[in-house]
């Protein structure tokens, strides 16, 4: 398998349920991915920037996953990008980037039926994603698509019966990464 990078933008996946269980799965059915936790790495947000290009640089397929938080990413991600996809690496006329591949795994603490037109938001999901795409044409990279699991929220944690079904929900994700990964780096 050509290499594979994902970037764990959880803010605390020790206190997840969904985005660990699908790290946890990853881990399992492809054991050479190089997964990089930022909030294990980096608990007071200081970057090692260097280490951080590095691990992309190695990287044919950068997976970013991570919750949706306010229709974008978490602030650790996010800072990360800001302080890591800098000008003259990852764009630019000396970008670094170029051919690698960026796919999306992400979950979303609200129903499926609150992100469309008609629901709470008033958007779907894929209204807010061009951001994304857009970063991923800056950077000369193949926007590789998104791989997502709405309703994985941290309300009824306390009902086993919901725990089980987020679990469910997310080997389920797990299992589609699994299979957008291997299509990906073939």
């Amino acid at each position: 398998m050509k290499n594979v990078l994902i970037v764990s933008g959880h803010p605390n996946l020790n206190g997840s349920l969904a985005n660990a269980t699908i790290l946890g799965e990853v881990t399992k059915e492809l054991p050479e991915v190089n997964i990089r936790r930022l909030d294990e790495l980096y608990p007071t947000y200081q970057f090692d920037i260097n280490a951080e290009q590095q691990a992309l640089l190695e990287a044919d397929l950068i997976v970013w996953q991570f919750p949706f938080s306010w229709y974008s990413l978490p602030g650790i991600m996010k800072l990360w990008v800001d302080e890591v996809f800098v000008h003259g690496f990852a764009h630019g006329s000396t970008a670094k980037l170029g051919g690698k591949k960026l796919l999306l795994s992400f979950t979303t603490g609200a129903p499926e039926l609150a992100y469309t037109t008609a629901g709470f938001f008033g958007h779907t999901i894929e209204e807010y994603l061009p951001q994304f795409e857009t970063t991923a044409a800056l950077c000369n990279l193949e926007y590789a698509g998104a791989v997502y699991t709405n309703g994985v929220s941290y309300a009824g944690r306390d009902d086993e019966e919901k725990r089980n079904a987020q679990r469910h929900s997310a080997r389920e994700h797990a299992a589609r990464l699994i299979n957008a990964i291997r299509s990906n780096v073939v």
